[in-house]
Order: C-alpha cells, then structure tokens, then sequence
C-alpha cells in the first residue's frame, strides 16, 4: 500500500508535474496542505490534487487565500507572500476557493496496522506553528497525538526522526514540492512504503517556473528572492 506523501506545493506546477513519474507506484496521494501561493499557477495546482489526492490538508497560505486572512509568515517572507497572494487572489478560480475553504486542518487515518496523524504544521497548532526538525518538542507532539506515524509539512525541511520509548514511533516531514529548502532545487516528497516512511526527490526544470514568475507584477526584490528560492533550494529556517 505505498502512499505518495506531498506538501507545500505552493503554486509550482512544474515540479509538481515531475513529482508523480518519479515516485514510481502508489495507492494513494496524500497533501499536507499549502497549495497555493509564491508560485505562479494556483489553478493548475488546486485543480489537479482535487482530482487526484484521496486526502488533503489546508495550510497556512491554502487558509489566508481562502479566507483573506494572515497566513502569519516570519518576517523574512512576509512582503513575499503578501505580494504573490495579491496575485494568487485575483487568478485563483470561485470553485478552487471554495476548495480550499473546505480543507480540513488535521485529520487521523488508519492504514494497515498503523495509526497516523496529518497536519500541516504540529498537532498543536495545526496551520502557523513551527518546530525545527532536530527540536526535541516533536516527542511530545507525537505523544499528544497517539499515534504511529505522525506527519506534518510546513517548514519545507525534509526530516524523518523516530519517536517514543523504544524509537517505535515515527515523526517525519516530505518537505516542500514547490520551495524546498533541503538545499536542492530538486521538488521534495515522501514515500510511505507500508513499512517505512522514504524521503526522495524529483529535478524539474526551475527555470520554467521562474519564467513564469517573471510575467507576474511584483516588485524586483520579490521577484528575484523567489527566482533565488527556486534555484538554490535554500531557505532561512523560518515558516514561510
């Protein structure tokens, strides 16, 4: 029963559309949330994880565009979201809206033996909180939750930790499809195997969606931090 595990696509097509063919078989798509915003084609995004994911979170930016509200960015991202959400806004379709207004915030499902929780952040702020990767408070958000497997998005680091007594327990993150910060330009996922939670990546041309960005009005410091994002693969540790 391998499951294709993606989040923070953010509105990048192009590495979404390289994403499936490389993940190989699977049963099943599930998405942490943040479809949309920072980059340039929301629709095509939105249109086809309703088409094709049996399980979809809302994030923090799928959250603010769906309710014209703050998606509580730190401050280096914030007059980038707050750009790219003006213009997410106005192409972002009624129907697609209304999708992400209907997003559930965290959801527990049962797979095989395994229990898993899903949200876009941490258990116990599902849409704006923040929990590096090696921070030891994930112990106690997997404990909260119980359940085998708990996973969540929102940093655009990708991480696979252990948790629990005996380490039985699995806490992990795909990291971000459309802005990873992993340091590789590469679109990251995971793979839950049936046995294992699996970390890979998928190269799509970058450059593509930085032409994109190019057509859109922005200013030229926002333009050139997100061309920067997408063909460094770096971010500052911080939520975006």
């Amino acid at each position: 029963m391998p499951i294709l595990i993606l989040s923070d696509i953010h509105g990048n097509w192009d590495a979404l559309q390289a994403v499936a063919p490389a993940a190989g078989e699977y049963d099943a798509i599930w998405v942490l949330g943040d479809l949309v915003n920072y980059g340039p084609q929301p629709n095509e995004v939105v249109a086809w994880v309703a088409a094709h994911a049996s399980v979809v979170l809302c994030g923090n930016h799928d959250y603010a565009l769906a309710h014209h509200a703050d998606p509580h960015c730190s401050p280096p991202y914030r007059r980038m979201a707050a750009e790219m959400a003006r213009y997410t806004d106005a192409v972002l379709t009624p129907e697609h809206r209304q999708f992400l207004r209907g997003l559930p915030q965290s959801l527990r499902l049962d797979r095989g033996s395994r229990g898993f929780y899903l949200c876009h952040a941490m258990p116990s702020d599902p849409l704006f909180g923040y929990c590096p990767a090696d921070s030891p408070r994930w112990e106690q958000e997997w404990a909260a939750v119980a359940a085998d497997v708990l996973l969540c998005g929102h940093t655009h680091v990708p991480f696979v930790r252990r948790a629990g007594p005996q380490g039985t327990g699995i806490v992990a993150n795909p990291g971000s499809v459309g802005q990873p910060k992993g340091g590789s330009p590469q679109a990251n996922f995971a793979v839950w195997t049936g046995e294992e939670l699996q970390l890979r990546s998928a190269s799509y041309p970058w450059q593509a969606t930085a032409e994109k960005l190019q057509a859109i009005p922005l200013t030229l410091a926002v333009r050139a931090a997100l061309v920067e994002a997408l063909r460094t693969g770096q971010g500052q540790g911080l939520p975006a």
